[in-house]
């Protein structure tokens, strides 16, 4: 199991990218009578990327292997305005992702979750996972986080990123 993350490494990253199935949410899809999908995501896992956004100045992006209209009111919400959906080659996506951001990938973080993020995962420079992410994931990943998909995983990422960034937490 990976161990706690070295801060050269964490003060470096100014590109955050995040899957979103098993990520940011717990991966389960709700489905109402009229065939609506539904998604739920943790409210602390987003105010985690809103302060990651203005403390540290991190910029933010989505890679989903889904179709990414239903995140899009999400990413709004959290000013994340690169959102690739419907990626079956997240190697590939996160390049570009990077290249439309502006930051190469030496400066990139990536968070996913199963063994379609891997290619993404192998990219950049710090590679990170729920702690209820496949076994393939875990045993490649730079770090860990105690918490699961959908339920702070995020949100510890975004701390741990403030601590070594900026001051955390805030006075």
């Amino acid at each position: 199991m990976p161990g706690k993350p070295k801060r050269a490494v964490l003060r470096k990253i100014r590109l955050v990218v995040l899957d979103v199935d098993g990520t940011m949410t717990d991966g389960r899809l709700y489905y109402g009578a009229e065939g609506e999908a539904m998604k739920a995501f943790d409210v602390r896992d987003g105010h985690g990327l809103r302060l990651l956004q203005m403390y540290a100045g991190v910029k933010l992006a989505v890679l989903t292997g889904r179709r990414a209209d239903l995140v899009m009111q999400r990413c709004r919400e959290l000013s994340i305005e690169l959102v690739v959906g419907h990626s079956r080659a997240k190697g590939a996506a996160i390049e570009q992702i990077a290249i439309d951001a502006g930051v190469p990938l030496a400066e990139a973080a990536f968070m996913g979750d199963d063994v379609n993020d891997l290619p993404a995962l192998r990219k950049v420079a710090f590679s990170c996972a729920p702690a209820d992410a496949a076994p393939e994931v875990l045993r490649e990943v730079d770090w860990v986080s105690r918490r699961q998909a959908g339920r702070g995983a995020v949100r510890e990422l975004c701390e741990i990123l403030l601590a070594a960034k900026a001051r955390w937490p805030p006075e």
